[in-house]
């Protein structure tokens, strides 16, 4: 029998997995105080050589801190910061070995796309052949080469981000810092954008680090995410296991879509647990155990896509389905999502996403049809907290 896994793997590398592999960038125990304001609170945080490392969080929860504590542009309360084993206590950021991308680029407007790229090269004083060197690889790497002699106003907004990064690759860093770098950009170019990062980030072997509110982005690029809430570190995992194995309420319906279901333990032991909504009055088994007792209220997390709708009413002592009214539907083209009502309550609502691989379909669903919405043991995770 097959082993199962959590999510697709991506590729052969889990360096967070072997205990003897120490840490490219390591934070212990910062704390980051603006007056009374706590902005980061005794983190400890490890990122390994080669990862593609995402600070997920909303605004105010510190991550943009924690980079820029790194970066050398904010100085931690307490704490530790170290890189390839050096402490970068009192290591002013331009002798750090990390680069810097932020949001608006900062492109030179009266310079053109090699100058841009050369500017912090020269200010190195490196020697000409090499600088012509590292422009012509940066403008190769992305995709630049026949834009070299035009000025960012000459660019779209795709093409002076691909700027802004080849600056600040052509340095070559130990570790990459991007602040929000596609935020600027439409959704379908900042899709398109994502996988160039991606493949440019494997091509050239580095660590990046990138901060971004948008869940979908981290989601897409990152080896492992760091979901963060008022300075502090919620769950760090693979964007798979963050999305179906959610340690808490907060990341479950942080990340994605999500149902999550009130419910009281009628049982749990080493083979599963029986749950009984509160909502709805159904019965949910699953293969989960769980640490708390009978009679305890705990939630139980399942995504829109996992379950099932269709059309009739359930049989008495059914687990894990329930009998509701189609109350809205949203048609997105590739997806529909049926939101139907399981309680008395306006919010008292079960949501199911359905795919539609049919152009055409034979007695659809419709408003106020009663509906099964159905789900697998395996489908949702319990959550205690």
């Amino acid at each position: 029998m097959a082993k199962k896994t959590i999510g697709p793997v991506r590729r052969d590398f889990v360096p967070w997995e072997n205990p003897d592999h120490a840490p490219f960038i390591e934070f212990r125990n910062v704390t980051k105080r603006f007056g009374s304001f706590t902005a980061v609170n005794d983190l400890s945080l490890k990122i390994y050589e080669k990862e593609f490392f995402a600070l997920l969080g909303g605004s105010g929860c510190g991550k943009t801190t924690l980079m820029r504590m790194l970066a050398g542009f904010e100085t931690p309360t307490s704490g530790q910061i170290f890189l390839d084993g050096q402490d970068l206590a009192g290591i002013p950021p331009h002798r750090r070995p990390s680069n810097m991308m932020f949001q608006s680029y900062a492109l030179f407007p009266h310079m053109s796309v090699e100058k841009n790229i050369a500017f912090g090269l020269k200010q190195d004083n490196l020697p000409k052949d090499e600088i012509e060197g590292r422009v012509a690889e940066m403008l190769r790497l992305t995709k630049l080469e026949p834009f070299a002699k035009r000025k960012p106003h000459q660019l779209s907004g795709g093409q002076r981000q691909r700027v802004a990064l080849a600056r600040s690759l052509a340095k070559r860093p130990k570790v990459l810092l991007l602040d929000e770098p596609l935020g600027a950009l439409d959704r379908k170019l900042r899709e398109e954008t994502q996988f160039e990062l991606m493949a440019l980030q494997e091509d050239l072997a580095m660590t990046f680090l990138i901060v971004t509110h948008d869940q979908e982005e981290a989601m897409t690029v990152a080896d492992r995410i760091a979901v963060m809430d008022h300075g502090e570190l919620v769950q760090v995992a693979t964007p798979a296991e963050i999305y179906e194995a959610p340690n808490s309420k907060f990341v479950a319906d942080f990340i994605g879509d999500v149902n999550l279901i009130e419910a009281k333990v009628v049982e749990t032991n080493e083979n599963g647990s029986r749950l009984k909504a509160v909502i709805g009055d159904f019965l949910i088994e699953t293969d989960q155990s769980s640490k708390a007792s009978a009679g305890d209220t705990v939630w139980y997390a399942i995504r829109p896509e996992k379950v099932r709708v269709t059309k009739g009413n359930t049989e008495p002592g059914s687990v894990n389905a329930i009998t509701g009214p189609v109350w809205d539907i949203a048609y997105l083209g590739d997806v529909s999502i049926f939101h139907a009502k399981i309680g008395a309550g306006d919010h008292d609502i079960l949501r199911s996403t359905v795919a539609n691989v049919s152009r055409l379909v034979e007695n659809p669903i419709t408003w106020d049809d009663d509906v099964v919405l159905s789900f697998d043991r395996d489908a949702g995770v319990i959550l205690e907290r």
